[in-house]
């Protein structure tokens, strides 16, 4: 069953892996990344940040989305992390579940501010507009104790 959808570039990390997992109650995460699988480096601290007692498993947007149609994770009780708000929209329309949080989407040329962690750029606003004109709730919240930001 998921839990969450969350945007996070930074996958998985020190906010995700203590305060998420706990106050979600999750036992196992789902980063979706087309580029963490090739990356020796950043899978080798993926595998430091991980949560004690706490599935991990990275798979690209196609492999997620197979998974997660086949039924194989809804044992679980599942933070789904999306590197980027693209992968985020294939998941949100893949599983229908209608909830995104947008956690740290990093500043770049060409993005404006949406929250202190979320600078987004057009065509992330317009993919964001398009979710929402759908039902989807988008939001921002670093950690559980913090202020929901919506998105509007």
């Amino acid at each position: 069953m998921i839990k969450m959808v969350r945007v996070d570039y930074r996958l998985l990390h020190g906010q995700v892996a203590v305060s998420w997992t706990s106050s979600l109650g999750i036992n196992a995460i789902l980063l979706v990344s087309e580029t963490l699988k090739k990356d020796k480096i950043r899978m080798q601290s993926i595998a430091l940040a991980k949560p004690n007692g706490v599935k991990v498993v990275a798979k690209s947007t196609s492999e997620a989305i197979d998974q997660l149609k086949s039924g194989k994770t809804d044992k679980y009780s599942l933070l789904i992390i999306c590197e980027t708000v693209k992968i985020a929209e294939k998941i949100i329309e893949s599983t229908g579940f209608n909830s995104l949080n947008l956690g740290n989407v990093p500043f770049r040329k060409g993005t404006m501010k949406f929250s202190n962690s979320v600078y987004l750029n057009d065509e992330e606003t317009k993919i964001l507009k398009n979710m929402k004109s759908m039902g989807t709730n988008i939001f921002s919240q670093m950690i559980p104790d913090d202020t929901k930001h919506q998105f509007k």
